[in-house]
């Protein structure tokens, strides 16, 4: 049974029994001739969810209703009798029209009958993580019944369920959320970068194709390609140390987004479970798919998209057991965009002795797309080159990049009362090829002085085998007489990454190397212990304390290091062995205070770290890692009188860095630009005003600083500096607001027919540049459409509405592409152009 995701209270064990019972009025057309009866069969069953607005209150409630089901078998109405708030209502409703029966006959024939659903909802709330999904168990039934009217209503055929939450642990911050299916899927959703557009203050570009990890902008963090937020999925680790393209490259592109049940967002690093990249916040997807049964998908539209998915969900198996694949192909809004990629996941769940639920899971993904790169506003301008085009050069043409993962994980966890054990291991194996040109031709051979003027595509190749593994124990929950409970919870987390990187220059359009700038093999370990104590007094104060340590171990082989310049005297072999090691260490806590039960208020404090970039390291140095401290005040405003109808947060945050990093698009990686510091607030609303309307509306303002100069290097020894610059890159003001309406609009021959209508708007406020530049604002507008009967389901998704032309990504830098006489060295604006109206139409086939 799978439960809502975005729930703003402690861990939650819901246990549902349900009865159905035959009305002994059964429909027929003459009451006089009813016949021999044979009561309708179960086929399919969806759980009734727990309200998701309940668990502050932990409320039990009975829903009794009446459930027409046609000759077909479908649910063609649902009457609440007794009714148990208008939460539990709507879950019962929701639940129930997705049944599907073995119809009801009478003497032979399929008739229409009513049967009485009797459902209980109840919750234990419990202060531990949850258990995998389990799937809902179904007592043996005895032999059918055979009714004739007026018979006695026949013994009750009864159902149990093991079920669980998906929300991992209670809240560490007023930003702490997971959001659920519902949340996510208020707006078009392609990929797994749209479903984090649905956390607040999340702004996703994508300056590159789907063959790239995308640019993410949280909390006043521009994370260009994920080295600020750690990324999971299912426990296993996305980020990936020392990249050549960018410290903590996160790819997300091989996530399924049809098999994301719920995301997991702590904003800030309050959780002793948050380790490396944790600097803005982390991001967990939990894999699992509610709908069981095969289902089918075809999107296609604009620009040649065309995308094809098949997910397979066995009945009566868990959410947490599937199966999907996908395919897409795409000609791309503009010249040297098009590409395609295919993903594949297998995810199984089973019991093992002594009461142990393991998970395997199985992935695979491959993409590869061609990449218009960047060109300069002064040229669009002149008409040397169309805002969505690119450069008529070689070195431009051949732009493109190729990423390819594979990824196995096992994890097995026990509960054995209140304690809670878990261990899992991982390996992923990975791929990355670009070829890019920022700078077009400026570009002066390290190897051979002379060349120059050959074309500045870098070929940037990383190539990684990472294995490691989680363990953790829950101890019992400790009583302190009449006042608290205690729960101490020690866990530990390791990884090894083996690590090839190149990196140099290619001449289009044969490609050939003519210049090498990195040659490396590193070998990097990770081990991370945490310990975290959770002490609940008098139910209204909750204080969380704990900490992490971790040791980061660096071995790196750098064949491009040390090299003997080209006017001296060879006198020894190029090449550099250097190790190096560090510790890590943060306190986390947070102090919860609930005087009224509907208004917490959180303060939350923690230190978390960013590993550094291994090949920038020398021989015996401490491993310098980025020291991050965050803090956060907020409160979280719910509404019980409404059954919680709606869920407002309010927070303010500080963020420093003792180190911060941002894109340089000259040599196409991340460089460090010294500390920083972020203060801001964010407001975060939730709405359910009805069972079938959901509104969302997120605000985010930060005022990002530089701290102090940039560290100093050979080529900028005083680097330019004033104090409280702005942080370039980073927008001040993030809004999103999203609303869809989900319900039945008719019932055509006793078959259901759903209508769904969402739209979302972003805002993202001007951007600081480089040389004390601004972006322009951007404004955008997704709808989607949907209507599914039964077995059928057909809609439209939009992006970019308003079909507004915009820069996705902007940067200041020099270049020369040879498209004026003579030359300008000044600093240029350039943008990667965002993508225009794109309609897209899908055709979904769903079988049970």
């Amino acid at each position: 049974m799978l439960l809502p995701a975005a729930w703003s209270t402690r861990s939650s064990r819901v246990a549902t029994g349900l009865v159905l019972t035959l009305l002994s009025n059964v429909h027929a057309a003459n009451a006089h001739d009813v016949g021999q009866i044979q009561p309708p069969e179960i086929v399919r069953r969806v759980e009734p969810a727990y309200p998701n607005s309940a668990v502050a209150s932990g409320a039990e409630a009975t829903v009794i209703a009446l459930l027409t089901v046609d000759a077909s078998g479908s649910v063609s109405d649902v009457e609440i009798i007794q009714s148990g708030g208008t939460a539990f209502d709507a879950a019962i409703q929701q639940a129930c029209v997705q049944w599907r029966f073995k119809p009801a006959t009478r003497d032979g024939e399929p008739i229409s009958i009513r049967i009485r659903i009797k459902q209980r909802f109840s919750m234990a709330t419990i202060n531990m993580d949850d258990l995998p999904v389990v799937t809902p168990r179904r007592a043996a039934p005895a032999a059918p019944p055979v009714v004739t009217a007026p018979a006695p209503v026949p013994a009750p055929e009864k159902f149990t369920s093991t079920v669980r939450d998906i929300r991992p642990h209670a809240p560490v911050a007023a930003s702490d959320h997971v959001l659920d299916s519902d949340v996510l899927n208020t707006v078009p959703v392609l990929d797994a970068a749209d479903l984090l557009a649905s956390a607040p203050g999340v702004y996703v570009a994508r300056p590159d194709g789907p063959a790239m990890a995308q640019e993410i902008f949280l909390r006043g963090f521009d994370a260009s390609h994920g080295q600020d937020i750690e990324f999971l999925v299912d426990g296993v680790p996305v980020n990936q140390p020392s990249h050549i393209h960018g410290q903590g490259y996160a790819d997300l592109n091989f996530v399924i987004p049809e098999t994301v049940q719920a995301l997991h967002v702590t904003e800030g690093v309050f959780n002793p479970r948050q380790g490396d990249f944790a600097v803005a916040g982390s991001m967990e997807f939990r894999l699992g798919v509610k709908e069981r049964g095969l289902h089918l998908k075809t999107t296609a539209g604009s620009f040649g998209n065309l995308r094809q998915l098949m997910i397979f969900a066995p009945q009566d198996l868990p959410a947490d057991t599937f199966g999907a694949a996908q395919v897409r192909h795409v000609d791309g809004f503009g010249k040297n965009r098009g590409g395609q990629l295919g993903s594949g996941v297998g995810q199984f769940s089973f019991r093992l002795p002594y009461g142990v639920k393991a998970v395997a899971h199985l992935s695979a993904h491959g993409a590869r797309f061609n990449s218009p790169g960047v060109v300069r506003r002064d040229d669009v301008a002149a008409g040397r080159v169309d805002f969505y085009g690119v450069y008529g050069d070689p070195s431009a043409s051949a732009q493109s990049a190729l990423a390819a993962r594979a990824q196995a994980s096992i994890s097995l966890t026990r509960k054995h009362e209140d304690a809670l054990s878990s261990l899992s291991a991982w390996l992923v194996l990975s791929t990355f090829h670009l070829r890019q040109n920022y700078t077009g031709y400026l570009e002066r051979s390290e190897v051979e002085p002379t060349w120059v003027g050959r074309g500045d595509l870098i070929e940037q190749q990383h190539q990684v085998t990472a294995l490691g593994g989680r363990a953790s124990h829950r101890f019992p929950r400790v009583r302190l007489g009449r006042w608290g409970l205690l729960t101490v919870e020690a866990g530990l987390s390791t990884r090894t990454d083996l690590i090839g990187q190149t990196q140099g220059l290619l001449q289009a359009p044969q490609n050939e190397i003519w210049d090498r700038r990195v040659d490396a093999q590193v070998r990097g370990a990770d081990l991370g212990v945490y310990l975290d104590a959770d002490l609940q007094l008098f139910q209204m104060v909750r204080l969380r304390v704990g900490g992490r340590s971790d040791i980061l171990y660096y071995d790196v082989d750098d064949a491009r290091d040390n090299v003997t310049a080209p006017f001296r005297v060879p006198s020894h072999l190029d090449g550099y062995r250097r190790t190096s090691l560090g510790l890590a260490l943060g306190p986390r806590g947070m102090l919860e205070l609930a005087p009224l039960p509907f208004l917490p208020v959180f303060i939350s404090y923690g230190e978390g770290y960013r590993s550094p970039q291994a090949i920038q390291l020398q021989e015996g140095e401490n491993a310098p890692y980025t020291k991050v401290r965050s803090f956060e005040g907020g409160i979280r405003l719910t509404t019980p009188a409404l059954d919680d109808r709606f869920t407002l947060t309010l927070s303010g945050y500080v963020t420093t860095l003792s180190q911060d990093l941002a894109f340089d698009p000259s040599v196409g990686k991340v460089d460090r630009i010294g500390p920083s510091s972020r203060r801001g607030a964010a407001l975060s609303l939730v709405a359910r005003p009805l069972a079938w309307l959901l509104a969302t509306v997120a605000v985010t303002g930060v005022h990002a600083t530089l701290d102090a100069p940039p560290p100093a290097s050979p080529d900028n020894p005083s680097p330019p500096y004033v104090r409280g610059q702005l942080l370039p890159y980073v927008p001040p003001l993030v809004i999103r607001g999203t609303t869809v309406a989900d319900r039945t609009l008719a019932v055509v021959q006793g078959i259901p027919l759903r209508g769904r209508l969402g739209g979302g708007v972003t805002f993202i406020a001007p951007r600081p540049l480089p040389h004390r530049q601004y972006s322009a604002g951007i404004l955008l507008v997704d709808m989607q459409a949907a209507m599914r009967m039964k077995h059928v389901e057909v809609g439209v998704d939009i992006y970019n509405l308003l079909d507004r032309q915009y820069a996705t990504a902007e940067y200041v830098f020099t270049s020369d592409w040879r498209t004026r006489e003579i030359p300008s060295r000044t600093p240029a604006r350039h943008t990667a152009a965002g993508a225009p109206r794109t309609v897209l139409f899908t055709l979904g086939l769903h079988f049970f």
